[in-house]
């Protein structure tokens, strides 16, 4: 076989029409550069594997942590070193969590995370970022309680990856860059998070951080529409309200949260197509400090 350099190949084949290029995600630490005096802030990614998907009955096995800096206007500036561990659990990792993350007993047998370099990082972070803080967030919390005391984002729901034409899947969004990398390791997804938000998305040109920063600070709020007649549940589920059972809130209702513009006529449309008549609809805020956590 000719020794040949892939990547002479590889631009060769992405000059034609029928084929598309992915490489290898390969690390970076550098993103940008601060002016001089410019205000710089700590960014944290956190990524989680875990058996199953209940904070109170499922474990972590893998953490990942990802340290970077930002400048307050949205731009990367750099990557720190990051931290990765796996945890033996206590109970059995099942099949299809192993077929899912690659993750099984051999592996994890004798591990267990650092928690106090956990913490130190943690206090380090003004922000922090998973893809999907709802899963990853209520688990963390339990692994390092200062969490709930940062303001989290999300890069899954808070980053309009559709209107963007784009799948919202960290796999899928690599592919859509031209990348590939180790799914389901801890630290790689963190890595590969961070390089995603860095580039330009196609449609808008911002990047997916700059969308993150943006819509992670901006007020939500949630509106539970509670006591709705039964045979309207399908028409609330078509306009994305989801069902809270009661289990925690005390409340059963269908719930959905909307930024602050959209608060009034969401309201409006509730007592309007819903309710039919002028009903008190309970509204609560939720800052980034409770988003995506238990207690909301």
């Amino acid at each position: 076989m000719l020794d040949i350099d892939p990547e002479i190949v590889a631009s060769a084949l992405e000059r034609h029409g029928d084929y598309r290029i992915l490489r290898r995600h390969k690390p970076r630490h550098i993103f940008g550069i601060a002016a001089p005096g410019e205000e710089i802030r700590n960014g944290l990614i956190i990524d989680l594997e875990t058996t199953g998907l209940d904070p109170d009955y499922h474990e972590i096995i893998e953490v990942g942590l990802l340290p970077f800096t930002y400048t307050v206007d949205g731009r990367l500036i750099e990557a720190g070193v990051p931290y990765g561990s796996f945890q033996q659990p206590f109970g059995p990792i099942l099949p299809e969590i192993t077929r899912l993350t690659g993750i099984d007993l051999p592996m994890v047998e004798g591990h267990i995370i650092d928690r106090s370099r956990v913490t130190a990082m943690v206090d380090e972070a003004d922000f922090v970022i998973a893809h999907n803080a709802g899963f990853d967030r209520r688990f963390a919390e339990d692994l390092c309680p200062s969490l709930a005391q940062k303001p989290w984002g999300c890069s899954l729901t808070q980053i309009p990856w559709a209107v963007e034409g784009m799948g919202s899947k960290l796999s899928y969004i690599a592919c859509d860059f031209g990348m590939i990398y180790s799914a389901h390791r801890a630290v790689d997804d963190c890595q590969a998070t961070l390089e995603i938000l860095s580039r330009p998305l196609p449609q808008s040109g911002r990047t997916g951080f700059e969308y993150l920063l943006e819509n992670a600070f901006d007020p939500i709020y949630r509106i539970k529409a509670i006591r709705t007649p039964y045979e309207s549940k399908n028409i609330l589920k078509a306009r994305r309200y989801r069902w809270d059972d009661g289990n925690k809130s005390q409340l059963k209702c269908w719930y959905k949260d909307v930024p602050e513009a959209d608060a009034a006529s969401e309201l409006a449309w509730l007592r309007l197509e819903i309710y039919r008549y002028e009903a008190d609809v309970p509204i609560v805020p939720i800052s980034p400090y409770d988003r995506f956590s238990a207690r909301v």
